[in-house]
């Protein structure tokens, strides 16, 4: 059996590294790694099979088969050959890469080109979907062909949501009953989803064994090591999230702001600050400013090292940030203190509903409150079910009940926290606000609007009425 692992970020990779390691990805004749680069400009940055600190990463594979050199000069993203030349594709990668008939496919992000692509290029492969952060605790934003979804098998992923399982491909899970003790399920599943399916096995990656791999990518960085000298220090991590239209600029600046009020917090001597790649120096000026103000040293770090290690290798005091990844990672892998701002705007200005950085973004407001309401894992996976179907009701349908229990047993204020409005009343979930008569009066039923529908009553009465008076008048 050749295994063909098809991965784009360091995430995916380490990922898949340290299930290796851990014995969850049995051994197959042959691994061979198809790095990808997302990058939107792919010549101005490197895949993960050209990453120095990731070389011991990539040798766990017998062979590299780089896709963008079959797709140059095409992005890898915009791959949506039609359907009549799958066949065609298929023989020249099986012969290109040197395939067996036997074929197991490791893909990250199956519902984008390249992974969907490849999807459907190799029907007869087995699937197994690598976790890359948060984003894999999302259900799916599409609906992927039931030829796809009946041959995803399992789903491997690093836990650093200790106790909470991924949506992705997810099985229904049952709901937390009244009449139990908080954070203890009851013991009666409730429906699952018209497919039948029971869902793709979970492989969590232990926190420990995801470090191990993590550590081995630590890249020789002078301004690191001149900065590991014991000072208190408190590491802030930018975003840049006015790109995404989420923020204007100056919001975005006050959040950051409030990131350097939320590290002072900790009474650190220092503050190290790695801002987004793309952030202009606008941001990092008004950052400096703000922990001069607060009385700690600054120093911005631009460096490859991740913020996982970055955090590590300064030994730091907290880590802040808006919602990364990273912050439940450090916090799973290093035992650091996490905090985080802004969650709730973004939460709030995340449009459509089932923007796929939602769930991500109520995770890491739930693990920083300021209350332990959602510390339960159980309290957490309940939570993540009920906006997971609330972006995702027909994909996510079997987790209907567990929305229900979430939003009948929080108040309005957690409501309006984390489910907009309009989201409820279109669903008819528990804690809706009453349907205006208008929208009641224009909904749909049955495929046709309510106006509509008493129109074709009226005019049925109408006709019948006309009828029986014909009768009567023996017409």
């Amino acid at each position: 059996m050749t295994q063909l692992f098809v991965l784009h970020s360091a995430y995916g990779l380490t990922t898949a590294a340290a299930a290796l390691d851990e014995g969850l990805i049995e051994a197959g004749e042959e691994r061979v790694l198809v790095p990808v680069n997302s990058a939107r400009i792919p010549e101005t940055s490197l895949a993960i099979h050209e990453q120095p600190n990731l070389r011991s990463l990539c040798a766990r594979f017998d062979r590299i088969e780089p896709l963008d050199e079959i797709l140059s000069p095409r992005h890898p993203s915009s791959w949506h050959p039609v359907a009549a030349d799958l066949p065609i594709l298929n023989r020249l990668l099986t012969r290109a890469w040197k395939l067996d008939d036997d074929l197991e496919l490791f893909v990250q992000s199956p519902q984008v080109a390249p992974a969907r692509t490849l999807l459907s290029l190799f029907p007869n492969a087995r699937i197994t979907i690598i976790g890359d952060g948060l984003m894999t605790y999302s259900p799916l934003r599409v609906q992927l062909p039931r030829t796809v979804v009946e041959r995803v098998g399992r789903v491997v992923y690093a836990d650093v949501v200790p106790g909470v399982e991924p949506l992705v491909f997810g099985p229904a899970r049952p709901t937390l009953s009244h009449e139990t003790e908080p954070g203890r399920p009851s013991l009666v599943p409730q429906a699952r989803s018209h497919g039948g399916a029971d869902g793709a096995e979970r492989m969590p990656v232990p926190p420990a064994a995801f470090r191990k791999v993590l550590l081995e990518t630590t890249a020789a960085d002078p301004q690191l090591d001149a900065l590991a000298d014991d000072t208190p220090t408190v590491l802030v991590l930018g975003q840049y999230l006015s790109a995404l239209g989420l923020v204007s600029a100056s919001e975005e600046i006050a959040m950051q702001c409030d990131m350097i009020d939320r590290a002072a917090e900790w009474d650190p001597n220092r503050i190290v600050f790695k801002p987004h790649p793309s952030a202009p120096p606008l941001v990092t000026d008004a950052v400096r400013r703000r922990a001069v103000r607060n009385g700690s040293e600054f120093v911005e770090y631009r460096g490859v090292e991740s913020a996982e290690l970055v955090a590590e290798r300064l030994n730091v005091a907290g880590v802040v940030a808006g919602f990364s990844t990273a912050l439940p990672t450090v916090q799973a892998l290093f035992d650091r203190p996490i905090a985080s701002s802004g969650t709730q705007m973004v939460l709030r200005r995340l449009t459509p509903y089932e923007n796929s950085n939602r769930v991500p973004a109520t995770i890491v407001d739930a693990l920083t409150r300021a209350d332990d309401r959602y510390r339960e894992p159980a309290q957490l996976q309940l939570l993540i079910d009920g906006v997971g179907y609330a972006m995702q009701p027909k994909i996510a349908a079997h987790l209907r009940p567990r929305a229900e229990e979430l939003l009948e047993r929080i108040d309005q204020v957690e409501r309006d926290r984390y489910f907009a409005q309009e989201r409820l009343v279109e669903l008819r979930l528990p804690g809706a606000p009453a349907e205006p008569i208008a929208r009641r009066a224009l909904r749909s039923a049955g495929g046709v609007g309510r106006a509509e529908e008493i129109r074709l009553t009226i005019k049925g009465a109408r006709r019948r009425a006309a009828r029986i008076w014909k009768v009567a008048r023996g017409l």
